[in-house]
């Protein structure tokens, strides 16, 4: 009786199974062969990106209720999708994405005000952004253009170095002082020392500042961008230079004639560091928008520095003669465009941290986020406006003050004017 009953529990837990199975099966088959792409995810960000939009929006008109359900789907209904090959790839963020979905959520339930959720959603859009960071392959064209970024940065203020330590150098040999060589190249050495300390600096007061990481990050770029817009026109940049070499012309004058070692190590330290201070500035700016590109923008200024080591050996041991015009001219080019990517991501950045309105261009081809970073380019009305403003302004620039330089080719020649005047054959040399 006891062995009959026990085999009646086993028929009916088998034919419980069996149903299951019937009913389920295939659902959860089909469900389990359907898998979560790494594009598919990606595709799903950038529809969580607009129902966040959409639930700040509805939060500034006050209608609470609407946002809940926008937060709500857009957590379930896509970003869930996103969680299965983002945890796998990094499941730390996904957690943190998760909660901060939760925290939005309850905070529209709990009725905080508007700017406090604002802020939850200003750290989402980050949130997110690392995710599809995450999700992307670089390929080889953002680490390419980044490389190029950095190479271009280092190598054009570096260039502007040596002409200028070149004048110097020159001057004090032209001039039977040559025995006060090693004080102004100790002050350069100092300026290089300071240039590293000033890019550390810059990070670290820029990370204790109480604003937000985006803010902060379009101010470094915006002001990295006004730099390089006064730097990419020779003409301004040939007429300031030449001032600036009378100016450091005289203070090695008066430094020899009264014999101060520690006048003419100050004059080599201010007329390079000022360099230093610019590429330290362009390359905070460019670490802010080259996230998880960090390998390339080192590998880029390491080229860079080996390659102006070699053109300062050139110059200075051999005083052989450098293209030093089409050198500077063919990077004053790349950093224009440099600036006009710095200026997109700017915007960006403002967008992100809701400082800045914006609109969406449907149908405008998005690219993925590195190549997004490395160029600006955002498929919104006021990023591209901005970046086409100043694109113009370039090519009108350039033609104008190509067409000038022609016209003043035989009496002004760019570079040979500001250095060859100063220095003696040498110099005049490297400059030619």
């Amino acid at each position: 009786m006891i062995l009959r009953t026990h085999r009646l529990r086993l028929l009916l837990a088998a034919g419980v199974l069996l149903a299951v199975w019937l009913l389920a099966g295939p659902q959860m088959s089909q469900g389990a062969s359907i898998a979560v792409t790494r594009d598919d995810a990606i595709t799903q960000l950038q529809t969580v990106r607009i129902s966040i939009d959409q639930t700040l929006g509805l939060l500034k008109e006050g209608r609470r209720t609407e946002a809940f359900a926008a937060a709500r789907a857009g957590y379930l209904d896509h970003f869930e999708q996103v969680e299965i090959p983002l945890r796998a790839a990094n499941p730390e963020l996904t957690l943190t994405a998760e909660e901060k979905f939760a925290e939005i959520r309850s905070d529209i339930k709990a009725d905080a005000s508007t700017a406090t959720i604002r802020g939850q959603i200003v750290e989402l859009r980050g949130l997110i952004d690392d995710a599809e960071r995450q999700l992307t392959s670089k390929g080889l064209g953002a680490p390419s253009l980044v490389f190029g970024q950095a190479f271009v940065i280092l190598f054009r203020e570096g260039l502007e170095a040596v002409l200028l330590l070149s004048v110097l150098l020159g001057y004090l040999e032209s001039t039977k002082n040559g025995r006060y060589k090693r004080h102004i190249v100790l002050g350069v050495g100092l300026a290089a020392a300071a240039t590293v300390l000033t890019l550390v600096f810059l990070n670290a007061f820029l990370g204790a500042l109480p604003f937000g990481r985006e803010v902060l990050e379009a101010v470094t770029a915006l002001v990295a961008v006004g730099v390089l817009f006064y730097v990419s026109f020779w003409l301004v940049a040939r007429l300031e230079q030449r001032r600036w070499l009378e100016f450091l012309r005289a203070r090695v004058w008066s430094a020899v004639s009264i014999g101060s070692a520690a006048s003419l190590v100050l004059i080599g330290f201010t007329s390079v560091y000022r360099e230093g201070f610019e590429t330290a500035l362009f390359f905070q700016a460019l670490s802010s928008f080259g996230k998880g590109l960090g390998l390339y923008v080192a590998l880029g200024a390491a080229t860079a520095a080996v390659a102006l080591t070699g053109v300062s050996f050139a110059v200075f041991r051999y005083g052989r003669r450098l293209p030093m015009g089409s050198l500077l001219s063919a990077a004053v080019i790349l950093i224009m465009l440099t600036s006009v990517a710095f200026l997109g991501n700017a915007i960006a950045s403002l967008q992100a941290a809701d400082v800045v309105a914006f609109t969406r261009l449907d149908g405008w081809p998005r690219l993925p986020i590195f190549l997004a970073q490395t160029t600006g380019y955002s498929p919104t009305l006021q990023t591209v406006l901005a970046q086409v403003a100043l694109l113009l302004v370039y090519i009108g620039g350039g033609a104008w003050v190509y067409f000038f330089r022609i016209r003043r080719s035989r009496t002004d020649p760019p570079v040979r004017a500001a250095v060859a005047s100063e220095a003696p054959a040498t110099a005049a040399e490297a400059a030619s």
